[in-house]
């Protein structure tokens, strides 16, 4: 099929802008990740997940589930316990289940474009209501105003691009 849209990508450089990096990811949070990805599939067409998950390190549990579609990734997230509330507070309330959108994921490639994410939403006095370093990714959130969701950019390892590698193509 030919191409119909031409996209050319643009320079990654946060610093210059919140939106000037590698938009590649949109995220969903969840009162029930198996019946969230039953929706995607049945709905939507993703028909596959890789699953990534475990504890946090304020002692609650992870639950995210991971599918690409074309050159954009889908996160579906189910967190609980402590350190769950910035996934889960848009979900305050609701009996039952609920998926919500919740972030764009932004890719940088270096330290030190992530480090301007950060810089460019601190000097705006902009909330960064959760940052995080494991073995796959350095992330934060930024909470802009004006916007219902976060902005989140993640910092890969070698071990998290072979995971972003690994995750199933819809």
């Amino acid at each position: 099929m030919p191409q119909l849209l031409e996209r050319v990508p643009g320079p990654v450089d946060p610093a210059t802008g919140l939106l000037r990096a590698e938009h590649f990811q949109m995220a969903y949070v969840t009162t029930d990740p198996e019946q969230a990805c039953d929706l995607l599939s049945r709905q939507l067409g993703i028909r596959e997940f890789a699953p990534l998950g475990g504890p946090t390190p304020e002692g609650g549990t992870m639950d995210a589930r991971f599918a690409w579609v074309g050159t954009l990734m889908y996160e579906v997230i189910h967190a609980t316990g402590p350190g769950s509330g910035v996934f889960m507070d848009r979900l305050a309330g609701i009996d039952g289940f609920a998926i919500r959108h919740h972030h764009l994921g932004f890719l940088v490639h270096e330290q030190a474009q992530f480090d301007a994410a950060l810089a460019v939403a601190r000097a705006n006095g902009w909330s960064v209501p959760w940052t995080s370093s494991n073995p796959l990714v350095e992330a934060c959130f930024v909470a802009a105003p004006g916007f219902d969701h976060y902005f989140e950019y993640l910092l890969p390892t070698e071990l998290g691009m072979g995971f972003f590698n690994s995750v199933p193509r819809t």
